[in-house]
């Protein structure tokens, strides 16, 4: 039970430091997420058509 109670101060702890992220900062965060993924999907895409072609 004991370690419940830390957990839960622990969190609200951590809520009441958290911000919210201005209109700007939100911005680039979704376009650096976003570059992310298509990254990502571009390296897998290629791998995949690699794989296809030596098969």
């Amino acid at each position: 039970m004991q370690k419940l109670k830390s957990f839960i101060l622990e969190c609200k702890r951590v809520l009441q430091v958290t911000k919210k992220p201005s209109k700007e900062e939100y911005k680039t965060i979704v376009k650096v997420s976003g570059l992310g993924v298509l990254l990502i999907g571009a390296i897998g895409f290629a791998l995949f058509l690699i794989k296809e072609l030596l098969v």
